[in-house]
């Protein structure tokens, strides 16, 4: 049963990583398409630019308000990442 359990949450944890990479992907690619540089989407969303290198590599689960404040810079509704 320990084993089941164990390939379960590893299963949960590659879609997670997954869905992560893809939305940071997302994040470079439209913030690169409106020439944008890191440091001017950190600034104008308020959100340190080490994070959203973070986020953009998929490093790190961000929270759903960074998100949307980083939606707001690169003017797109938060759907638009899913």
């Amino acid at each position: 049963m320990i084993g089941i359990k164990k390939q379960f949450y590893t299963m949960l944890e590659n879609e997670n990583t997954t869905l992560i990479k893809a939305i940071g992907t997302k994040i470079r690619e439209l913030r690169r398409n409106q020439s944008m540089s890191q440091e001017v989407l950190s600034f104008e969303a308020s959100v340190p630019r080490n994070q959203i290198g973070r986020i953009e590599r998929g490093e790190i689960n961000t929270t759903v308000t960074t998100l949307n404040k980083i939606c707001k810079v690169l003017k797109i509704e938060i759907k638009e990442l899913f």
